[in-house]
């Protein structure tokens, strides 16, 4: 006991003992503290693997070494997976701060009330990103709008120069009338189609040129106007100007772009990325190969948009939501949007990234790769995402529109009767499912 104290006696090692205590305290909670301070932002992209890990790796370093107090956590799963573990992650407590969707299981979610709305933060002193109105308008449900917009895309027409020599076409087509005429043209003066539409998506086809599916709840597609349109369709395809390949298939793309690639169609309606597609695998096609804007219908709207942006969903954190805010506002931001449509090929949604000279300055003697990012850029305040919402099992509903389209269009039934019956299809199982 003596030796224990020697030199500084009872009272002097106590307070030693103590002063080493609370300097050990003090660093500990020090590290705590800043272990806290350290907020984690997690966020879900959708099938971007292993593509974009360069990308997203950089993404986060930057963020990170501008914001020392967040930590970033990218998660990546399938399309096909996505959905059911983020319900699963917000029934558990557990959601993500960011998620990537599309719109239409944005609006399915947001009706649920299964995400936060962001209005608040995109008019914030410092949210610089200015969304075209296409894309704001694509996530606003309800008067609120439900995310971040991040990329989507927007049809351009590629046509064959020499088909449309041949056939006496100098101008783009200015409606949905004169580029079902123009296909039509092009197969009497060189027999072979002229246009390839996408019948097995009727629905968005009829959304596009300003006819409604539905109205109170009930199916409309049999009136005049959706029966003078289908007549429309069915004197183009008895004059062979469509491409009969997969017309009314879900998706006819791959038998399109072998047609056009082949010098067997007139025009190709697709998003830019497809144009590359035929500089690669038919530079003689490509060579040959002109851009045509896609005429918008009566809504303005022009074809081909699919957005998808960064949502917020249900249980994040009140006080997390500012910091969350600012780094969706980051990922979406004009810079990274341009880089990422870049590299894949698709269309920013921010004004400032379209304006970028990558698609604004094309060069005079640009090919038709350059000229259609440019027809694009100049598209994409108007292109939205077209879906019917709010119906169970709507793929077998759709499927009935399409034999009914398809039996009209082909001239195996009366047009109005096929229509007529289709509606009749949708109504009985549409009060079906409105039963309890």
């Amino acid at each position: 006991m003596n030796n224990l104290f020697k030199g500084t006696g009872l009272i002097g090692q106590f307070r030693q003992y103590l002063c080493l205590f609370l300097l050990s305290l003090s660093l500990t909670l020090a590290l705590s503290g800043n272990a806290c301070a350290a907020q984690k932002i997690e966020f879900w992209t959708m099938s971007l693997k292993p593509k974009f890990i360069p990308y997203f790796q950089e993404v986060v370093k930057t963020y990170e070494a501008q914001h020392p107090g967040i930590k970033l956590e990218w998660v990546d799963f399938p399309w096909d997976i996505l959905q059911l573990k983020l319900i699963t992650a917000i029934a558990a407590g557990t959601p993500p701060a960011l998620v990537n969707l599309s719109v239409p299981w944005a609006e399915e979610m947001a009706r649920d009330g299964l995400l936060e709305p962001v209005d608040a933060w995109l008019t914030a002193p410092d949210a610089s990103n200015d969304y075209t109105d296409a894309a704001l308008a694509d996530l606003r449900f309800n008067g609120k709008v439900y995310g971040f917009p991040h990329y989507s895309n927007v049809n351009v027409i590629a046509y064959n120069r020499k088909m449309l020599a041949a056939a006496g076409i100098t101008q783009a087509p200015k409606s949905m009338d004169e580029l079902l005429a123009q296909a039509a043209l092009i197969a009497s003066k060189t027999g072979k189609p002229g246009y390839a539409p996408a019948l097995g998506k009727i629905d968005g086809f009829f959304m596009q040129q300003g006819l409604e599916l539905m109205h109170d709840g009930r199916a409309v597609f049999n009136s005049p106007a959706h029966i003078m349109l289908l007549k429309k369709l069915a004197a183009t395809y008895k004059a062979g100007g469509f491409l009969k390949d997969k017309l009314f298939a879900e998706d006819n793309f791959p038998a399109v772009v072998d047609a056009y690639l082949g010098g067997r169609l007139g025009v190709m309606v697709s998003a830019p990325t497809a144009i590359r597609r035929i500089q690669t695998d038919a530079p003689d096609i490509y060579a040959q190969t002109g851009i045509f804007p896609v005429p918008p219908g009566p809504t303005g709207i022009n074809d081909g948009g699919w957005m998808f942006h960064f949502a917020i969903p249900k249980g994040v954190k009140k006080k997390d939501l500012p910091e969350v805010a600012a780094f969706a506002r980051f990922l979406t931001s004009d810079a990274n949007q341009l880089a990422f449509a870049r590299l894949a090929g698709v269309m920013p949604t921010t004004k400032q990234a379209l304006a970028n000279p990558y698609f604004k300055k094309i060069p005079a003697n640009a090919g038709a790769s350059e000229q259609a990012l440019a027809v694009a850029a100049n598209s994409m305040n108007a292109a939205r995402s077209l879906y019917v919402s709010g119906i169970d099992d709507y793929d077998e509903l759709r499927r009935f529109l399409v034999k009914a389209v398809e039996a009209g269009v082909t001239g195996k039934r009366d047009i109005q009767e096929a229509m007529d019956e289709a509606v009749v299809i949708w109504n009985r199982k549409l009060q079906a499912l409105k039963q309890p």
